[in-house]
């Protein structure tokens, strides 16, 4: 016999609402459908108040875990699979096949601000952006010196226009707030581009100028 995955119930009300959160806690993937987008919002609501009151009691588990993917998804092959305190194996073995069947290579990291990846590359971007700002290197020498340095495919400032200078000074703020350092404070050059609106590739400008670029350059590079 077929082993059933998926659920679809129609109707949100309260037999509606409670095969579906039956359904999810046994495991299954559960879509819940309603012409009522109101009907909804409630039922979902319900759910989750009633799936926290089970595991208050200690009769269910969170089952919580992290996937954090690198950008572009589809390309780059490096998934960080992040636990929680109370993360158990099995779910942790479940999101680890799921990741191999994506054909990602799989690193494991604590539920820690920024995790692997970006808790080492942010501050690197941060320091770049210090370097630009203190005036010890034009952005060009800054980028060239850790392409051919490092062997890294691009600059630090390349790298963080690419990103979006926007979301760089977000992880930034969070490495701050949750790591409590100040060594993770945001450079204020990073600050005043993100105020000014220079967030990078996605608008046309961030640390460089894209807007006189030929459309075959605009494209964005792969990592």
């Amino acid at each position: 016999m077929a082993e059933t995955k998926c659920l679809a119930v129609v109707g949100s009300g309260q037999m509606g609402s409670g095969i579906a959160q039956l359904g999810a806690m046994h495991g299954l993937h559960v879509w819940l459908l309603d012409t009522d987008p109101v009907a909804l919002s409630r039922a979902s609501k319900a759910i989750s108040s009633s799936l926290q009151r089970f595991v208050s009691k200690g009769q269910l588990s969170q089952q919580v875990i992290g996937m954090h993917f690198m950008n572009p998804p589809p390309i780059m092959k490096l998934v960080e699979i992040v636990r929680g305190a109370d993360t158990s194996d099995e779910t942790f073995h479940a999101t680890k096949a799921l990741a191999e069947r994506f054909g990602k290579t799989l690193i494991c990291s604590q539920d820690y601000s920024g995790f692997i990846v970006n808790r080492i590359l942010m501050p690197m971007i941060n320091e770049a952006f210090f370097t630009l700002y203190t005036g010890v290197a034009t952005k060009e020498d800054i980028d060239t010196g850790m392409k051919l340095g490092t062997n890294h495919p691009m600059g630090p400032l390349e790298l963080a226009d690419f990103i979006g200078l926007d979301v760089c000074l977000s992880i930034m703020k969070v490495l701050n707030t949750g790591l409590g350092d100040s060594k993770y404070a945001p450079c204020p050059l990073l600050v005043q581009y993100v105020d000014a609106g220079r967030i990078g590739r996605k608008c046309g400008i961030g640390v460089y100028d894209y807007r006189r670029l030929p459309a075959s350059k605009k494209s964005s590079p792969r990592l």
